[in-house]
């Protein structure tokens, strides 16, 4: 097995592929986490504060989270790529391990996060769609654009991330799935979906209500998941894996409040799609002929630049840029510019043979790019356009004009020190037995950590097996527990037992909170609404602090009146009550989370009616509860 793990990851690793979905891939993770740490932001008193606003602990959070937003927009931009991943890595698992993020707030996303940002330690991310690319071209300005040709990577580079990220994620859940019996019997994907507080604001009722449609969805995720790690690299299953993968997390996004979960796990299928596809795409977007033909003077280091830059945000490859000292003579409509005055402008020849100069080469070369267009039009406006032809004036009339030599050419190339090029590039092309057989041993070690993660969980902590028999079985089950904590904290390997019958047994009532008005009217919290809804934007991590934590199939009083505590403090600043003259109203309805399919039981769960069962009083900046001791028993 070991020699033919090495001989297959030789063969992946001399395959080349296109570094698009490398880069799409990073940019979107880049996104996932900036509206995580915007979320972040929004509920950072919720979240981080003891007491929300009234007591706050952690009053650097915010400064933080704006680092970590920067490098998050350095990570979607392609900016010092390595030193961003390296840092957003840090950032993570910081947060999710020395804050509540985890203990109370845990997204159901964040140590898959942290395993996608280890994998993206050691990706080329900065290879396509990056502003490093660029500062890699502009070291060289005198090399045209022409030279470089279309990035491309190892196919390690696709096949890891998915196959560990993915593959190991989906067969872990899928023997967790396998002890629920709402999952044996092909409605894991309906029951969460008609408890109210797991959805989002989008009716699915349609579907939920075609049994049949429901447990061939629910068939197919359970096989979709057990066979992924086998099968998604075959060339003939995998655009049909790629199809169901994106349905099935695109359907979590939409239908769930979970959101976050269901884009990170989206973004991997950058990952999955087929490499000729992404050659075709890039064939059918690219120009064939060049809309508009640019001159600009070979001798100007400022113009090599500006050229540089201009053809990496030409995406669609509209915009052709020559040598006016090489070219202008083949071009009879440039004939009466005499060569001098040629060299002192940007000049530009559309296909219509208009000829531009200054700066309005610099708005025909927006507007003939598509997706820019609106820039060109904001520098037609006038007073705009009038500063910006001053400016370009100046900067134009100022340039120096050198002779470069060969040796000029190459002396400032930007060198690439990113993890990539030194294990996958430099290193593999000295020893790639070595490679292979280093590689190999990583990825038996990641294997390894993930069945001790599946059988302590899947089997050991389920069926409640006692490890204490004996000081070998004692000492076996600590090691086990000091690999899984390991294994989570930096690798984001943990037991995907996601909405499970564990988690719904008794799940038959859920709490909302309202509060008496100014008027003694009634009011809803902005929190859950009648219908026992989750509102937005109190998704993702601050639902599962709710629906996960605080309210269970057997609520513990002591953790409900600590998350009725943080709700009503947050949201009371929110909406500007007083909330010494405020008394809060704790409302229970009872649901039902059956594991055979009921016809509507998401609207009967709508409809079924509240009851005020206590209240809640703040007096100084302490919160008193009048509750039953005993919720579950109501």
């Amino acid at each position: 097995m070991y020699k033919l793990l090495s001989s297959k990851i030789s063969s992946l690793h001399s395959k080349r592929a296109p570094a698009t979905g490398v880069g799409l891939f990073r940019i979107f993770y880049g996104l996932v986490t900036l509206q995580e740490i915007i979320f972040l932001l929004y509920f950072n008193h919720l979240i981080f504060d003891p007491i929300p606003y009234l007591d706050v602990e952690f009053p650097m959070i915010p400064f933080f989270l704006c680092l970590w937003g920067v490098i998050a927009i350095f990570i979607v931009a392609g900016y010092r790529y390595q030193l961003a991943i390296i840092c957003n890595y840090i950032f993570w698992i910081i947060f999710v391990n020395f804050t509540p993020m985890q203990r109370d707030f845990d997204g159901g996303f964040d140590v898959f996060m942290i395993g996608a940002g280890f994998f993206l330690l050691f990706m080329p991310g900065n290879r396509a769609f990056s502003i490093d690319s660029l500062r890699y071209k502009l070291s060289t300005p005198f090399v045209h654009y022409s030279t470089y040709s279309k990035p491309t990577v190892s196919a390690l580079a696709y096949y890891l991330p998915v196959a560990i990220c993915l593959g190991f994620l989906y067969f872990d859940s899928a023997i967790h799935k396998m002890f629920a019996e709402h999952w044996r019997n092909g409605l894991g994907s309906w029951l969460p979906a008609t408890q109210p507080y797991y959805v989002s604001a989008i009716d699915m009722s349609p579907l939920l209500n075609n049994e049949l449609l429901e447990k061939t969805i629910g068939y197919t995720i359970l096989v979709f998941q057990f066979t992924f790690i086998f099968f998604f690299s075959n060339p003939c299953l995998r655009i049909v894996y790629l199809l169901i993968g994106i349905g099935l997390h695109l359907g979590i996004a939409l239908s769930f409040n979970i959101y976050p979960f269901g884009m990170g796990m989206l973004t991997f299928y950058t990952l999955l799609i087929p490499f000729s596809w992404w050659r075709s795409i890039g064939e059918l977007i690219t120009s064939k002929q060049p809309a508009l033909t640019v001159f600009y003077d070979q001798q100007c280091p400022l113009c090599n630049r500006t050229v540089l830059t201009l053809n990496h945000f030409d995406i669609f490859k509209r915009i052709d840029f020559k040598s006016a000292q090489e070219y202008a003579s083949a071009y009879p409509a440039l004939a009466p510019i005499d060569s001098k005055t040629l060299l002192t402008d940007l000049y530009a020849l559309d296909n219509d043979n208009r000829i531009y100069s200054g700066i309005d080469t610099y708005i025909q070369i927006f507007a003939k790019m598509g997706y820019l267009l609106p820039v060109s039009l904001v520098m037609r406006l006038p007073g705009i356009y009038q500063y910006a032809a001053n400016k370009y004036r100046t900067i134009a009339d100022s340039r120096t004009r050198i002779t470069c030599s060969s040796e000029c050419i190459v002396a400032t190339k930007l060198p690439d020190n990113s993890l990539y090029h030194r294990i996958f590039e430099q290193f593999a092309a000295r020893s790639p037995k070595l490679f292979a057989m280093r590689v190999s041993k990583v990825l038996i070690a990641i294997l390894f950590l993930q069945l001790n993660s599946t059988i302590h969980y899947g089997f050991i902590y389920r069926f409640k097996l006692d490890t204490k028999q004996n000081a070998f079985s004692v000492a076996l089950a600590q090691a086990s527990n000091s690999l899984l904590m390991t294994s989570q904290s930096f690798l984001g390997i943990i037991p995907h037992a996601l909405y499970l019958h564990d988690h719904f047994a008794g799940y038959d009532h859920i709490l909302a909170i309202t509060y008496i008005d100014q008027n003694n009217v009634e009011r809803w919290l902005p929190f859950v609404n009648e219908q026992g809804r989750l509102l937005a934007p109190n998704w993702g991590r601050v639902h599962s602090m709710w629906a996960n934590i605080a309210v269970t199939p057997n609520i513990d009083n002591k953790r409900l009146h600590k998350f009725i505590m943080k709700v009503t403090a947050f949201w009371g600043q929110k909406i500007d009550l007083k909330l010494d003259e405020t008394v809060f109203h704790i409302k229970l309805k009872k649901i039902d989370a059956p594991s055979y399919w009921v016809y509507d039981q998401l609207h009967k769960n709508f409809s079924s009616p509240w009851s005020t069962i206590g209240t809640a009083k703040w007096n100084h900046g302490v919160i008193t509860f009048d509750l039953p001791d005993n919720i579950n028993e109501l």
